[in-house]
């Protein structure tokens, strides 16, 4: 009797250390098989803009904390009332990007139409949070099809721009006949109330228009750019003519514009930068600031998160964002990042090159003299930006 119950417990454990291997390996093949399935989508979300949003949130006393753990001479460079970095929080945010105190990380994929309003603030600038975040508008094309007359006293403004650049002094440095910078406008229609002499409520008086537009200002932009030696072409494409011949509606105005950036390169090898201008739909106690007793319209870099070269892209939008915050503070809203959702493009074409940047003009509300303020501004640190590369280059 001895024997047998000794020989049914070696079957018994036999048994049960194969049911126990079997289960390892079962579960060993799902995590395999989840870890596949899975690393294509973390693969996006684990990189350089959760990473620099996340650890930017701390304090770089943090560094010190972490290191005086091991030893405490660096314990000296903490202030009095440094508190300790919630580690598990950090690990929580790299690993999932669910941010304990944004309560959008964990409920945008749940709550229906949240996801069009999901964006990330890369680099906050002055009054920037997520009820300042600009938002994607692709209204009716029937609605954009009027031409309007840019209203008088805007005229002025204009003008007097004008002349004012052509008796300054040439540039010190150009790029000759090169054109390196293009400027475009995909949602050619947005407009500004003053530039059409209207004011109010731009649901009612809408800020859209097929000639008085955005290409205004990228046209100051490029001209303010070609001021200081930077070749500069400007397209100014009517993308509401171009949608209705295609009989498209304006949320595919993207694959239009691309289109458009595509046949530049492919006939101007010289192009290295590419801006698409828009205009935000803030009012504008959001969308203005007075820098030395002049008035400028705020801007704002959005970046897709979506595309192959959002890393590049960010360190140029970071170097212009540090560039304005220095010489003009409070004039850029700083750096948004846009994911790739069922709301939202992702993309805007800046996978078409490394340097591929959007910046929203101002908002509904500035005037001629903010916005040219703002592009002789963006003017300014663009070039400088340029001239120092071309430098670091030579060398």
């Amino acid at each position: 009797m001895k024997k047998k119950n000794h020989q049914h417990k070696a079957g018994f454990i036999v048994v049960t250390s194969r049911a126990v291997i079997i289960s390892v390996v079962v579960v060993l093949l799902m995590s395999s098989a989840i870890a596949v399935v899975s690393y294509s989508a973390f693969k996006d979300q684990f990189r350089s803009s959760v990473i620099y949003q996340t650890l930017s949130n701390y304090k770089a006393q943090s560094l010190f904390y972490l290191m005086s753990q091991e030893n405490q001479h660096f314990s000296q460079a903490l202030e009095s009332d440094f508190q300790p970095v919630p580690f598990s929080s950090v690990a929580l945010e790299l690993t999932t990007n669910i941010r304990a105190k944004d309560s959008r990380s964990l409920l945008g994929s749940e709550l229906p139409g949240f996801r069009i309003f999901d964006s990330n603030i890369i680099i906050a600038g002055e009054g920037t949070d997520y009820t300042t975040i600009p938002q994607e508008s692709s209204p009716p094309l029937e609605t954009i099809l009027e031409e309007r007359e840019l209203a008088k006293e805007e005229i002025e403004k204009y003008e007097e721009n004008e002349q004012n650049r052509e008796t300054a002094p040439p540039p010190s440095m150009t790029t000759g006949d090169r054109k390196v910078v293009y400027l475009y406008h995909t949602h050619s229609w947005e407009s500004y109330l003053p530039l059409l002499g209207l004011e109010g409520d731009p649901n009612e008086n809408k800020a859209v228009d097929n000639k008085t537009n955005i290409t205004l200002i990228g046209d100051i932009l490029g001209k303010e750019l070609e001021a200081r030696g930077i070749g500069t072409t400007v397209d100014k494409t009517n993308m509401t003519q171009k949608l209705n011949e295609k009989k498209w509606k304006s949320s595919r105005s993207y694959t239009m514009s691309r289109g458009i950036v595509e046949a530049a390169s492919l006939q101007n090898k010289e192009l290295t930068y590419f801006i698409d201008i828009h205009r935000d739909s803030l009012r504008k106690d959001k969308t203005t600031v007075n820098i030395n007793g002049k008035a400028y319209a705020k801007t704002v870099f959005v970046l897709g998160q979506g595309n192959k070269n959002f890393d590049q892209n960010l360190q140029l939008a970071t170097d212009l964002h540090q560039r304005l915050q220095k010489k003009y503070p409070g004039l850029s809203r700083g750096v948004i990042g846009k994911p790739k959702t069922s709301g939202q493009n992702g993309v805007y074409n800046q996978d078409l090159s490394p340097n591929a940047i959007l910046v929203e003009m101002g908002g509904v509300d500035n005037n001629m003299e903010e916005l040219t303020n703002a592009a002789k501004a963006i003017a300014d640190v663009f070039s400088e930006m340029y001239w120092d590369a071309e430098k670091v280059n030579a060398q």
